[in-house]
């Protein structure tokens, strides 16, 4: 079977992760469809607990990654500001970064973890 590893890049503050993987993710399925509502849908998530990482997201940049627009006629929406899309890219470079630098490490750890956690 194969191992199921992997790494993670989390940028924490005060002990709120700021950005992660999951976090990452929500801001392109937002991006994709301009929408938290269906970001959530998408990731298989409650859409209070996508609006919860959206405003922690918010909080702990120095401005907001996300912009939203309350409902009307045609219904609100969601949209990745400039600066999301410039932490995000900063995010992704951060990951494959740190793959690159990790991977040999990474690999000598393979032969000690088990394949699985499953009992």
């Amino acid at each position: 079977m194969a191992q199921r590893l992997r790494q993670q890049v989390r940028i924490v503050v005060d002990g709120t992760i700021a950005l992660g993987p999951g976090k990452a993710q929500l801001l392109e399925a937002i991006g994709r469809h301009g929408s938290i509502s269906a970001a959530a849908r998408e990731m298989g998530m409650s859409y209070t607990r996508a609006w919860s990482l959206v405003a922690d997201m918010n909080r702990c940049f120095t401005t907001v990654l996300v912009h939203t627009a309350t409902g009307g006629k045609r219904g609100g929406g969601a949209t990745i500001t400039p600066a999301g899309e410039t932490v995000l890219a900063h995010y992704r470079a951060m990951e494959a970064a740190a793959a690159a630098a990790t991977a040999d490490a990474f690999e000598a750890l393979r032969p000690l973890l088990r394949d699985t956690l499953d009992t």
